[in-house]
């Protein structure tokens, strides 16, 4: 009698396609699926990147169980401290007291990553990711120790015998260092220590705003969204108006279907929505391909069959025979939030699926032994499997942590030299004469410009001329097809733009007021920066301004709502060394500040600049040691006396000061004017990085003398802003005045919106009585503080500005 047949060679007796089409565990395989892997079996033979289709089934029969063993990590790093490889159930004490975790969206990321990996193996070449919900970041952590796929931090810590302990035990745990900061390199979302990511993905919609500007021409980018962020806005509809062949590479978008918010079903979560939301695609110059999110091997062929129409529409292009926009083929996962564990399709999917916890509740501990069961995968298989999918070496090709958007590096551009301005002008010339020669002196640097609206108004004429709006059909000399200006009335859209252009060179200019809107867009991208520094390994792309323009003191015809200093405050909030904060004055101080702006890497500039014509005050010495120091002293008087510390930020505000101190001089009474172009440079540093940005004490001192205790500033800002956060230059509150905006406008010129906000020169005369101890009467005219006192006409002192 013979011995009964061990399974492992029953296996071998099967063929390799049978083998992987009995699916493993949850994961199991429709026939439209199977279909199509065969189909792209013989592909992958034909186009030798792989021997045979047997190789391409073993390979998908590896994914498979890589997926489970994915599903298996994720649902553990929720609920557990510890695991036990070998399948046998965990005792109570080995569950988290209180679990935590975006599961049910990570359990669907799993069969996702696994296939962008596997695909990757399959054809030799490794793409990039891009994760727009980065709370699902348990997927790619899990997948990625499974493979080992990891920096040097995650690798010595999650890599050996009891690596995928520390795993799951680091997960939700909150343990800190000395210093504050978090003990795991492990984060509740996408952060620099998860091996290949390039965003944090907190904010739902700016993945979908970024990714067809971010792969360079014989790149492939694929980006995995969210069905929640279609919700978001119209921005990300607007991918096929935007993508070139001759400057993008290719973009494999795929969203995540799984119906479900945190609290309630998505439209996308019935049927009738995936028709509308796919009709809707195809009306905006997508091609839909709806797909089964629940099998990675349906991930694998849907993302190669999107790669190849969008490769023979892009040659198309090239060629000529086909028109802008071409179809964009867009990959819509249909799955169920939660698939492979218990609750999948429920709210509570969401977050924690199972009805208790498991460590004090046996049902919900037995439920988990059970689901977690049906996802275990021997150690021995999952070694082969992980074999089978890892061979970067033999194709020579980057491991996924090292994908092309992760390693930008662009050299550093050709800084243009451009003569001073000895004239009355606009210091938005000088962007617009500096960007137009830094992209002719970088041809190689791809260049794009975030425009919202209007750029002849804000004086970028000769950047408009040059670089052109992209659009379809071009209505005039101003408008091209291949133009490198992304224009919308949708700030988010503008700037994630150049945001995601990470290999070039790149500039923002909008209305002050509507940078608002922006505002979350670029603090999701400075954190992330200050984390890839903090995390030793800085971000290398070329910084860029972001400028405010058509600004609060300038745009009193438009109304209050025109008029917010918002986003310059919000972003000296930020932490200097990622989030400069620059105020130039004039035409040459505007220069002067370009080429450190353009190459400093991993760091953006909010640059509030006037568009109307202003008077030169500085010359390129004085401008470049504005630059060099972030403050000048302007102007001085040495007389007898007590002195007044006049500090000016803003062009506007530096005009009233120097009309003061006028009078001061006239009066003799001693004064010292200071232009700070960066207050940043003068806050006190926060930790040793943003240290490195604030200038030394002794510089500090020769700026601003302790023995000058008596101090008036005049800020473009909101006064409290410019007092909390340049606290150092106001040794003694009492002696202090700070004036700046305070919510007042409406339909104003210059001069009125400085009175209105009390920031005119005869209001910084009075804040210098008042610091001074003196009565306003020895500068001021009768008149002229019957005026600021609200007693008298407004005019008397607005004349004298205009």
């Amino acid at each position: 009698m013979s011995s009964p047949e061990s399974p492992e060679s029953a296996e071998r007796r099967v063929s390799d396609y049978e083998l992987w089409r009995r699916g493993y565990g949850v994961i199991q395989h429709s026939e439209s699926t199977c279909d199509q892997v065969r189909h792209m079996a013989g592909e992958l033979v034909s186009a030798a990147f792989q021997p045979d289709t047997a190789t391409v089934y073993r390979k998908l029969a590896s994914l498979d169980r890589l997926a489970s063993a994915g599903l298996w990590l994720v649902v553990h790093m929720t609920y557990t401290k510890r695991v036990d490889p070998s399948g046998a159930p965990l005792l109570p004490r080995d569950f988290k007291a209180s679990p935590e975790g975006h599961t049910g969206g990570a359990l669907n990321m799993v069969p996702a990553y696994a296939a962008y990996t596997a695909l990757n193996n399959l054809t030799g070449k490794t793409r990039s990711w891009l994760m727009g919900q980065g709370h699902c970041v348990a997927a790619i952590d899990a997948l990625n120790v499974l493979t080992g796929n990891l920096h040097s931090e995650q690798q010595n810590r999650y890599q050996g015998e009891d690596g995928l302990s520390r795993l799951v035990s680091d997960f939700y745990s909150y343990r800190q260092r000395p210093d504050g900061g978090m003990e795991a390199p492990l984060g509740s979302h996408v952060t620099p220590h998860t091996a290949g990511g390039i965003m944090e993905g907190g904010y739902l919609g700016f993945a979908e705003l970024q990714y067809a500007h971010m792969p360079l021409p014989g790149e492939s980018l694929v980006a995995f969204l969210s069905d929640g962020a279609a919700e978001e806005q119209r921005g990300s509809d607007w991918v096929p108006r935007w993508w070139r062949a001759e400057d993008c590479g290719l973009v494999l978008p795929v969203m995540i279907a799984n119906g479900r918010r945190i609290e309630q079903r998505t439209e996308l979560g019935t049927r009738e929505g995936l028709e509308r939301f796919s009709e809707h695609l195809a009306y905006r110059g997508f091609e839909p391909l709806r797909f089964d999110g629940r099998d990675p091997a349906a991930f694998v062929c849907a993302l190669f069959n999107m790669e190849q129409s969008l490769n023979d529409y892009r040659q198309q292009a090239l060629n000529g025979e086909r028109p802008y926009p071409v179809p964009i083929p867009y990959g819509i996962a249909e799955t169920t939030k939660g698939y492979g564990f218990y609750g999948a399709g429920s709210n509570p999917a969401h977050n924690l699926p199972l009805p208790g916890n498991p460590k004090i509740d046996t049902r919900a501990r037995e439920l988990f032994h059970h689901h977690a069961g049906l996802l275990w995968v021997p150690p021995k298989q999952l070694a082969n499997a992980v074999d089978q999918l890892n061979q970067h070496q033999q194709q020579a090709r980057p491991l996924e942590r090292d994908h092309a958007m992760a390693t930008r590096n662009p050299p550093d551009p050709v800084m243009p030299a451009l003569p001073p301005s000895l004239d009355y002008g606009s210091p938005m010339l000088a962007v617009d004469d500096f960007f137009k020669a830094l992209v002719n002196a970088n041809p190689a640097l791809r260049a794009r410009v975030g425009n919202p609206d209007e750029l002849a108004s804000n004086r970028l004429v000769g950047v408009l001329s040059a670089l052109k709006h992209r659009v379809n059909d071009p209505e005039g000399e101003r408008e091209s097809v291949h133009g490198r200006i992304i224009t919308a009335l949708n700030e988010e859209a503008v700037v994630s733009a150049c945001l995601a252009n990470k290999a070039g060179i790149n500039l923002v200019a909008s209305y002050e007021a509507f940078c608002v809107k922006m505002l979350g867009a670029i603090r999701q991208e400075l954190i992330f920066s200050r984390q890839q520094k903090e995390a030793g390994r800085p971000a290398r792309w070329l910084g860029f301004p972001v400028v405010a323009t058509s600004h609060t003191w300038e745009n009193g015809k438009n109304q209050q709502s025109h008029q917010d200093t918002t986003f310059c405050e919000s972003l000296l909030g930020e932490m200097s060394d990622v989030s400069r904060v620059l105020f130039p004055a004039d035409y040459n101080s505007t220069l002067e500040a370009l080429p450190g702006v353009y190459l400093a890497r991993g760091q953006l500039t909010c640059m509030v600049i006037p568009k109307r014509e202003r008077p030169v005050v500085f010359d390129r010495s004085e401008a470049q040691a504005l630059s060099r120091n972030g403050a000048l002293v302007v102007d001085e008087d040495t007389s007898p006396g007590e002195p007044v510390m006049l500090i000016a930020n803003g062009a506007y505000q530096l005009s009233e000061l120097i009309h003061a101190s006028e009078r001061l001089r006239e009066t003799g009474t001693p004064f010292r004017l200071v232009y700070v172009q960066e207050p940043g440079r003068f806050r006190e540093p926060r930790d040793t990085l943003e240290a490195a940005q604030c200038v030394r004490d002794l510089e500090q001192e020769r700026l601003f003398p302790r023995r000058m205790k008596r101090r008036v500033a005049l800020t473009h800002m909101r006064p409290e802003v410019f007092r909390g956060h340049l606290s150092p230059l106001f040794p003694e509150p009492s002696r202090s005045r700070v004036l700046g905006y305070i919510n007042r406008g409406g339909t104003l010129n210059e001069a009125g919106m400085l009175f209105a906000n009390r920031c005119s020169w005869a209001h910084a005369l009075a804040a210098c009585a008042d610091v001074l101890e003196r009565p306003p009467g020895e500068w001021l005219s009768s008149a002229e503080l019957a005026a600021i006192e609200g007693r008298g006409d407004a005019a008397i002192v607005t004349r004298s500005q205009n």
